[in-house]
């Protein structure tokens, strides 16, 4: 755990230091990735904060889907429902903005989910709350394959992140650099 919380304080600096706005075109790879796989409907996205990569452009790119952000829960658990650009937004209670127009809750076919670190492993080190994991070990435990996709700079990949048994792999990394399994 002491190892994570050194790596996740690097990091934020690390990334508040070396953040750059990004184009549109960093999000072509996963809009083909998309156009190839049409049984994926509903895609859970987030509102960045903290420097972490804008995927709002996403909110103009993707049609005919079902565009989800978080909702906190209680005991660090979290849900999705979907939302509509410029529809309004709340601030939890970590700071982060979430949707306060509470329609259904969905389950996501995919995420992108925003990371501190990530390793060649698909290793994701986030914010240390667990809300994506506990999200995704839920699912797991029912068969229920939902499609990960970490979201970050390059610069924010390590060799290695320690992980828990609680931790859940990514299925892919989007960087600037590319989409990668």
């Amino acid at each position: 755990m002491q190892q994570k919380n050194a790596i996740r304080k690097k990091a934020l600096v690390d990334r508040k230091k070396k953040y750059f706005e990004i184009s549109y075109q960093f999000f072509n790879p996963l809009i083909k990735f998309l156009k190839k796989n049409n049984s994926i409907k509903n895609i859970s996205l987030y509102y960045p904060s903290n420097y972490e990569i804008n995927v709002l452009d996403l909110f103009r790119l993707i049609k005919k889907k079902n565009l989800l952000l978080p909702i906190t829960k209680p005991n660090n658990q979290m849900s999705f429902v979907e939302w509509q650009y410029l529809d309004p937004l709340r601030v939890n209670e970590f700071g982060m903005l979430e949707p306060c127009l509470i329609k259904k809750f969905l389950i996501p076919d995919l995420m992108l989910v925003p990371l501190l670190a990530f390793d060649n492993k698909n290793n994701r080190l986030g914010y240390g709350k667990g809300f994506y994991d506990k999200f995704l070990n839920k699912f797991l435990k029912y068969k229920k394959k939902i499609i990960t996709i970490g979201v970050a700079f390059s610069f924010q990949k390590y060799n290695t992140i320690p992980v828990s048994n609680l931790d859940v792999k990514l299925d892919y990394i989007l960087t600037e650099k590319g989409f990668r399994k």
